[in-house]
């Protein structure tokens, strides 16, 4: 009797551990499927993953999207494995969490689209129309401001330190003649909804959470970004999973006619396909 007993709890072990791994490598999906688990951004992101599951599911991958809010947990989920990929961030933003997260080794595989950032306003109609003090409302993430600086100088409205680039901080304004207020920094899931309640002259917006949020882009949009120097959003897995098969699948996938179409047709420019 007690090994029989010993039997049943090692047994039952086994199942809890099998249960428990979403992110395993070549985890079983239905039917004998590969499954591949996908954290992503709600737009346009889990959309995009959404239209390649049928794709996916011809090659044998059962995909499974995880919806994350912000822009923190896509990166632990993937470090814990309890997802296989993350699909929502640039270069400069995995670069910054990979210096910030010494426990992060990471890798991109891909780069499948471009969002542009955009400044929006309820009440004026270019950068050049702000008034002195006007209160600017930026991302509280460090590597959104080197894109969303350079948009205030090529307009005209601010000058930066020759050379900054991309790496531009709030502290390398060197002329800012409207005295243009860049303190309030939020969580970028916060912008639309503060731009809809009308806070701020003015608030940088990533796309994704714009689109999210109803934001009117063509109506309120002021000023973006250039087709030219935005960066791409990303496919990020775990250091030694980039020849996986199925992760080298959900990149061919992505980069298909098919879902580079749907990209195209369902955001109008919005969001721009990275050939």
């Amino acid at each position: 009797m007690k090994k029989l007993f010993g039997f049943i709890i090692v047994a039952l072990f086994a199942l809890t551990l099998t249960a428990c791994g979403g992110g395993e490598e070549n985890a079983e999906g239905q039917d004998g499927n590969v499954k591949l688990v996908v954290g992503a951004s709600a737009v346009p992101h889990a959309e995009v993953l959404e239209e390649a599951k049928g794709l996916l599911a011809e090659k044998g991958i059962d995909l499974e999207v995880q919806v994350f809010t912000d822009y923190v947990l896509p990166n632990v989920a993937l470090k814990d494995k309890e997802i296989d990929a993350n699909y929502f961030q640039t270069p400069g933003y995995l670069e910054l969490q990979m210096e910030e997260n010494k426990d992060y080794d990471f890798v991109s595989v891909g780069e499948i689209h471009q969002e542009p950032i955009g400044i929006y306003s309820k009440e004026y109609d270019s950068l050049a129309d702000l008034p002195d003090g006007a209160k600017i409302i930026l991302s509280d993430s460090f590597s959104d401001h080197g894109r969303i600086l350079p948009i205030f100088e090529r307009e005209g409205v601010i000058k930066l330190k020759e050379g900054v680039g991309a790496s531009a901080r709030i502290e390398d304004i060197i002329e800012n003649p409207k005295n243009l207020d860049f303190s309030t920094l939020i969580e970028a899931r916060l912008l639309a909804s503060s731009f809809e309640n009308g806070e701020g002259d003015a608030v940088a917006i990533n796309t994704n959470y714009a689109l999210e949020g109803g934001v009117n882009i063509e109506e309120d949009g002021i000023a973006f970004e250039g087709s030219d120097v935005v960066p791409a959003n990303l496919i990020v897995v775990r250091s030694g999973d980039e020849n996986r098969e199925e992760i080298k699948a959900l990149v061919e996938v992505l980069k298909s006619e098919e879902i580079q179409s749907f990209i195209q047709e369902k955001y109008q420019g919005a969001v721009i396909t990275v050939k």
